[in-house]
């Protein structure tokens, strides 16, 4: 099958190609093709360079103290797209907000719990590698577990820069798939944030981050976001750098992550399941 994609999107192809690889796995009959028009005549060769590149997850483990086989997962991913075409003298994409801001948050959730030293449930904080060319460190995590251990997962991308609300505020992609977002928003009373529903159902975010391959496995797994997807101006360019986020907020963000899933660390709540036979 060739899918021809029109050049007007050629700064998004790199992400079509990946989504190519997601979708068909290994179907080299599925091929992207960047074009201004539909050509009248093909001629496709093709040739092959494969070569091992050995990458890794970065993980730490705190033991639940009574439900230790019952798991709540924080993650983010460390990759960015590496160094590319230079652009006024700068080649390399540092990738701040995509996603220093959500590996960030890991690490400070990670130092939180383990100060806290309470934690009813086991908590897996995960840094994955190879988001950007087509989410493998995460599936390969995912299959690592026991999916219906997996009581929740938060997946925290892109929250260096306020969300289309303003401060304090953030969103929860796929919100209406599970009762988590209820959840947190009851921890979340008599402060000053807000949990909202992704407001960009166009994009499909919740199927395109870190969160999806255990979400289609049926676990309340969620992406945190603030990112403005229709219109956010770093977004994979090389000025996606540390002095274009916003601490203030990302701080606030962290913080409300921890406050919210404070129920759920500690056993008393359980988000519902994804209805996985509605994904297919």
């Amino acid at each position: 099958m060739l899918v021809m994609v029109d050049s007007s999107f050629a700064s998004s192809f790199g992400r079509l190609t990946g989504f190519k690889r997601q979708l068909f796995k290994s179907d080299n009959s599925v091929i992207f093709i960047l074009s201004e028009a539909e050509p009248r005549q093909y001629k496709i060769e093709a040739r092959h360079e494969i070569s091992e590149q050995k990458l890794a997850n970065i993980v730490g483990i705190i033991p639940g103290k009574s439900k230790k086989n019952e798991y709540v997962i924080f993650s983010g991913h460390y990759d960015h797209l590496g160094i590319g075409k230079p652009v006024n003298g700068d080649s390399i994409y540092n990738g701040a907000n995509d996603d220093a801001a959500g590996t960030t948050a890991v690490i400070m959730l990670a130092k939180y719990f383990k100060t806290l030293g309470n934690n009813e449930r086991t908590l897996v904080f995960a840094a994955f590698t190879a988001e950007e060319v087509g989410g493998f460190g995460s599936q390969y995590f995912s299959r690592q577990f026991d999916a219906k251990q997996v009581m929740a997962m938060f997946n925290i991308e892109m929250i260096g820069t306020d969300s289309k609300w303003g401060n304090n505020s953030a969103y929860i992609t796929g919100y209406e798939k599970t009762d988590m977002g209820k959840i947190l928003e009851k921890n979340l009373q008599g402060t000053a944030f807000t949990f909202y529903p992704d407001p960009y159902p166009g994009q499909q975010l919740f199927y395109r981050s870190d969160n999806a391959t255990l979400a289609r496995l049926g676990v309340p797994a969620h992406t945190i976001s603030t990112s403005k997807m229709d219109s956010e101006p770093n977004y994979h360019k090389v000025s996606d750098e540390i002095s274009t986020l916003n601490m203030d907020n990302m701080a606030a963000v962290i913080k409300a992550i921890a406050l919210s899933s404070k129920s759920i660390v500690d056993g008393k709540d359980t988000p519902s399941r994804v209805n996985v036979d509605a994904l297919r």
